[in-house]
């Protein structure tokens, strides 16, 4: 006979999975919701006339993908190779298409779990970053949230990301 054996439930872990990263000294986070992959750096291809926060191009599975260095966008300093640095696909809202958009992320390799409601607004309108979201006080300190959906301006969206119309 077999002995019984009592099955303890699975423990719940409770909130949304993030990814963690760094830019300059402070933590920040990207919903894993709107993470395709996590790839290491790759050789990309210059954009002539872009943002310098625009670091390129490259192919992934038969797809272009542009690429954006935070470090750059939201400091003017490029992340620093490191073998912690990433390149990291998400998704990029795009006229209700989805598009694949990648981004240079310095230590990229830790998650933080926690609820939604649990990040607070910090009280600044931030009109020329409008991608800094709210921030989530840890035991670690504070992370701020990345909203991808507004890390592109207009112009620079259409420059990405030409619509059928505009592309020759």
């Amino acid at each position: 006979m077999c002995p019984s054996r009592t099955l303890a439930p699975a423990r719940t872990v409770r909130g949304r999975l993030y990814l963690q990263f760094r830019m300059g000294g402070d933590r920040y986070v990207l919903d894993v919701h709107e993470v395709v992959e996590v790839l290491p750096l790759r050789q990309l291809k210059q954009l002539p006339e872009a943002p310098a926060w625009v670091a390129g191009v490259f192919s992934h599975r038969g797809v272009l993908v542009p690429v954006l260095d935070l470090g750059v966008l939201a400091f003017g300093q490029p992340a620093q190779l490191r073998t912690s640095t990433r390149l990291v696909l998400v998704e990029y809202p795009q006229a209700g298409q989805p598009r694949w958009l990648g981004l240079i992320l310095e230590q990229a390799t830790d998650t933080l779990r926690c609820r939604p409601d649990e990040f607070r607004d910090y009280g600044l309108e931030q009109r020329d970053a409008r991608y800094l979201g709210p921030v989530y006080q840890g035991p670690d300190g504070l992370v701020q949230h990345i909203r991808v959906m507004d890390l592109l301006p207009d112009e620079v969206r259409a420059l990405l990301f030409p619509t059928a119309e505009g592309a020759a």
